[in-house]
C-alpha cells in the first residue's frame, strides 16, 4: 500500500476493522500512517478506547452500520436490545429536535468527530440523511446515547470474509 502512495497511484491508505492493538502493531512498522480506520460503530457499540486512540493518532474513524443493521432480522429475548431506529431513547431525542432517529444517530457520530456511512437505497432517505447540520445534540444527549453501549456487534468478521449475525455481543479485549 505504501508503494502505491510512493508511485502516486493513491493519495493515502486506510484500514478497516482494526482494533487498538492491531493499529499499534501497524504503526510500529509502517512508514505511512493510515489516514482512516473504518469500523462498526453505533450507540450499542461505541468503542470509546478505539475512538480516543484514533483521535490521538490523527486517524479518521469512519462508522459503518451507524443504525445498527436494521435490514437484519432482530433477535428477541430478554437481553437483546431493541433495534436502534426503534430505541425509545433515540426516538425521544429525535422528537425533541423534530428529526428522525436516523438523523439523530448520524448527528451523534458527527458531533463525536466520526465520519459516518449510513446505508440507504431510498432517494428520500438519502436526502434526509444529509439534513443533519441544522441541529445539535446537547452534551447530555450525547452522554445518554453513549450510555446505550452494550458492546453489541452486528457484523462478525472471520478470516474468509464477512458473516452477518443478528446479535453478537463481542469484546475486542
Amino acid at each position: 500500500m505504501e508503494k502505491l502512495v510512493d508511485e502516486g497511484l493513491v493519495k493515502s491508505v486506510g484500514v478497516s476493522n482494526f482494533n487498538v492493538s492491531q493499529l499499534e502493531r501497524l504503526l510500529s512498522v509502517c512508514r505511512i500512517k493510515p489516514a482512516a480506520n473504518q469500523v462498526e460503530l453505533h450507540p450499542y457499540l461505541t468503542q470509546p478506547e478505539l475512538v480516543e486512540y484514533c483521535k490521538a493518532k490523527g486517524i479518521v474513524l469512519i462508522a459503518y452500520s451507524p443504525f445498527g443493521c436494521p435490514a437484519l432480522p432482530f433477535p428477541s429475548g430478554e437481553n437483546s436490545p431493541v433495534p436502534l431506529l426503534e430505541n425509545p431513547t433515540v426516538n425521544e431525542i429525535a422528537q425533541k429536535h423534530g428529526k428522525t432517529s436516523a438523523q439523530v444517530l448520524i448527528r451523534f457520530h458527527i458531533q463525536r468527530g466520526i465520519a459516518t456511512i449510513p446505508k440507504s437505497i431510498t432517494p428520500a432517505r438519502i436526502v434526509e440523511n444529509a439534513e443533519v447540520y441544522d441541529f445539535h445534540l446537547t452534551r447530555k444527549e450525547i452522554q445518554t446515547l453513549e450510555g446505550l453501549d452494550c458492546n453489541t456487534r452486528f457484523i462478525k468478521w472471520n478470516l474468509l470474509g464477512m458473516e452477518t449475525h443478528q446479535h453478537f455481543p463481542f469484546s475486542d479485549k
